[in-house]
């Protein structure tokens, strides 16, 4: 059955060009997730925090090896994304990443975490304002969502923070290791105006 409209972007929008590196600010970097990732990424999933809230864990070295691994392909695919927020000393701090990619739609959901010892020092926020301009201006996404828990302050401080609006309460929709969740739906569009640093 044909569509009755073109697709918003064409097929190869991600995957003819190399997953970027992306500047957050001073000290403060997004790229690729590399091999010698796992470990940090699997100290990261260790995480009391990481695990209530994103509902996973890594139970040994070969499934982090195997988490960072999947984005190469993820990118190649172009149905995922995911960027290490990496420190002067380029050592992963965070993760923000695009997740169900529909060029169809020119649409994305995004994700992130920050390591608790790295938290209360805006990374989340730069990290999301640094992906959401590069996911308009140089990939050429129109929407971009996010979802978290009502429960979940501080990831709705962040969302607010990076200029993704508010637009409802899914009700009862995502299922926590202590019940169902509320879960808040945030959004921002290309037409928002951007503040990331590496917008200007």
């Amino acid at each position: 059955m044909p569509l009755l409209v073109a697709p918003a972007l064409p097929v190869g929008s991600l995957s003819a060009q190399e997953q970027p590196h992306l500047p957050v600010r001073p000290g403060l970097t997004l790229r690729p997730w590399r091999d010698d990732d796992a470990t940090a990424v699997r100290a990261a999933f260790d995480s009391p925090a990481i695990q209530r809230w994103h509902v996973r864990r890594l139970d040994g070295d070969d499934e982090a090896r195997a988490w960072t691994a999947q984005w190469a392909r993820r990118w190649r695919d172009e149905t995922d994304a995911s960027w290490a927020i990496v420190d002067a000393d380029d050592q992963p701090v965070g993760q923000v990443g695009l997740r169900g990619v529909l060029l169809t739609e020119a649409s994305a959901q995004v994700s992130y975490w920050v390591v608790p010892a790295a938290r209360g020092r805006g990374i989340a926020t730069g990290a999301l304002l640094a992906l959401a301009w590069w996911s308009f201006a140089r990939a050429g996404l129109h929407r971009l969502s996010l979802e978290h828990s009502t429960a979940n302050a501080a990831s709705c401080r962040v969302a607010t923070q990076g200029g993704f609006t508010v637009e409802g309460v899914l009700r009862e929709s995502v299922r926590h290791a202590d019940g169902w969740h509320d879960m808040h739906l945030h959004a921002r569009l290309a037409s928002q105006p951007n503040t990331a640093e590496s917008g200007t």
